[in-house]
């Protein structure tokens, strides 16, 4: 009554923004004056309104996510091919442009925990497109490198808007699903993860072939602004808001542990990657592994002193937040250790073509994009104990194929092999996001997400660095730094792909204490 009483006395009140959403068009006479800003305002008004009152709500918050995530992760497999052609035209060597790959981990693992934290208190949303904001400015600092200094920053700087977009896409994808159908959601969120790379492999290496590797991210900024337009619009402001008294929460922040966790990351990321140049028994590998464990005593320290530490201490006496990211590296290093030692295995000990290899190599990525959302619905019947456990199981299975390979073996128990790797990553991944995020309260989503990634990324360089320095060891040993393709070769693998197969053995163990997310209970008692 009230409102109409107004309307009729001032029917000015008509265009008000605070009576009806399309007067903020207009000015105070009724013309037009903004109108060709604000109509950009109340499509996005609009769309977001019908985004959040859909009872599909959540998938639409997960597919504008994806379209962020893939514009962001297809490059990161066909650039890897691109290097003796980078190295060439910046006058530099292949040696110095494998920084492109680690430079970008060791920033993630630098910046993952802050930004995790940050993500919490001001916001996953505001993270997320300032992720993907700042992404369009490394895709074009990277495209217009001119020397391999230029280019190493731009990709470091690539690492710190993945933490970014990593840590907040995580959180939003556990804050819009709830504890009983996340695992769906995450099996989604790893097929891109999955099946980025491998579209990137499929469209990218014609992209570079015919218009050279700068195009290629030329092609990725205009993905990521169409992604950052779609997030933009689509993505509800209140998915994700910042807390109450942020800014003084922010301030309060525990940034000595908080530091000294992404310095112990960071020291041990570097130790492992400069360990096989360098050697792993001198002093500087060591003094950096030193620096890791002093880095993370003191993170514990602050963890059980600190008036407002990162990660609430609580939380690692929790089986499902601990064992998750226990099982997570473990998949990791057996998973990526096989996906480098692969490539040389074929071509060293088989002879392959590198054409060859790459068209077996997919079968890897594809199961694994394939099987990630089907597990996902799977988990919700079998519960995620037991799909965690299949995956490291199929995982194991997969490198221990490897290492039982045989001169006469046949390219069928390879793709086997591949095919077993690809199902372990998709079955394992999803059930344990989901049931550490079913952990964490919801404003601590977050630093959560970040935690699973850097035990992603430690057991990513890791499983790269230490089976590959086994494997180079044995060349060396057995005097076949020379030799060409054959049974030698060969038999250097087996040892690598065995270490690779008991570490995924421990990933295994990590499952079996998973527990399950209880939905039949849940269900029973949502209306109490």
């Amino acid at each position: 009554m009230s409102g109409r009483h107004v309307d009729r006395e001032d029917p000015e009140g008509l265009l008000s923004a605070a009576s009806d959403p399309a007067g903020a068009a207009f000015n105070p006479l009724g013309g037009e004056a903004g109108s060709d800003l604000n109509w950009f305002f109340l499509l996005r008004e609009r769309v977001q309104s019908r985004a959040a009152t859909s009872s599909r709500h959540a998938w639409w918050v997960l597919w504008s996510l994806l379209a962020g995530l893939l514009a962001l992760n297809f490059t990161f497999t066909v650039f890897i091919v691109a290097l003796p052609t980078v190295a060439g035209q910046l006058h530099t060597s292949v040696t110095v442009l494998t920084w492109t790959m680690i430079g970008p981990l060791l920033a993630y693992g630098l910046a993952a925990p802050i930004l995790g934290k940050v993500g919490d208190l001001w916001g996953h949303r505001r993270l997320y497109l300032a992720g993907l904001a700042s992404a369009i400015g490394t895709a074009a600092l990277t495209a217009l490198a001119t020397n391999a200094g230029w280019l190493l920053t731009a990709r470091a700087l690539d690492g710190v808007q993945g933490a970014a977009t990593g840590t907040a896409s995580g959180a939003l994808i556990s804050l819009v699903f709830s504890p009983e159908t996340r695992v769906k959601a995450m099996g989604w969120w790893s097929l891109v993860g999955a099946g980025g790379p491998v579209i990137g492999v499929s469209l990218g290496s014609p992209i570079i072939a015919a218009f050279g590797w700068r195009a290629l991210f030329w092609v990725q900024l205009v993905l990521i602004a169409v992604a950052l337009a779609v997030v933009w619009f689509v993505l509800p402001r209140h998915e994700g808001a910042p807390v109450a008294n942020a800014r003084g929460a922010f301030r309060e922040m525990d940034w000595l542990g908080s530091w000294a966790l992404s310095g112990s990351i960071v020291c041990l990321m570097l130790g492992l990657s400069l360990a096989p140049s360098w050697g792993w028994a001198s002093a500087a590998t060591l003094g950096l592994g030193a620096a890791s464990l002093a880095l993370l005593g003191v993170f514990i320290y602050r963890l059980n002193h600190a008036a407002h530490p990162l990660i609430p201490p609580h939380y690692f006496r929790r089986r499902n937040f601990v064992m998750p990211m226990l099982l997570r590296g473990c998949a990791t290093f057996a998973y990526f250790g096989g996906f480098f030692l692969f490539p040389l295995l074929m071509e060293r000990g088989y002879g392959y073509s590198i054409a060859r290899v790459g068209a077996i190599a997919v079968a890897r990525p594809l199961v694994f994009a394939i099987s990630s959302p089907i597990a996902g619905y799977v988990a919700m019947r079998i519960g995620e104990r037991v799909s965690a456990v299949a995956g490291a199981l199929f995982l194991a299975g997969s490198l221990s194929i490897f290492a039982v390979l045989t001169p006469s073996s046949s390219a069928l128990e390879v793709v086997l092999a591949l095919a077993l790797s690809g199902l372990g990553m998709g079955v394992a991944m999803p059930s344990s996001s989901s049931v550490m995020a079913n952990e964490v309260r919801a404003n601590e989503f977050g630093v959560m997400s970040a935690a699973q990634m850097l035990s992603v990324q430690v057991g990513e360089v890791a499983g790269i660095e230490i089976l590959e320095t086994v494997q180079q060891a044995l060349v060396r040993r057995h005097h076949l730094v020379a030799a060409p393709p054959g049974p030698g070769l060969l038999a250097t693998f087996r040892a690598p792909f065995a270490i690779g197969a008991a570490v995924a053995g421990a990933g295994v163990l990590a499952a079996l204490f998973v527990r399950d997310v209880p939905r039949q209970k849940r269900a029973g008692t949502a209306g109490r």
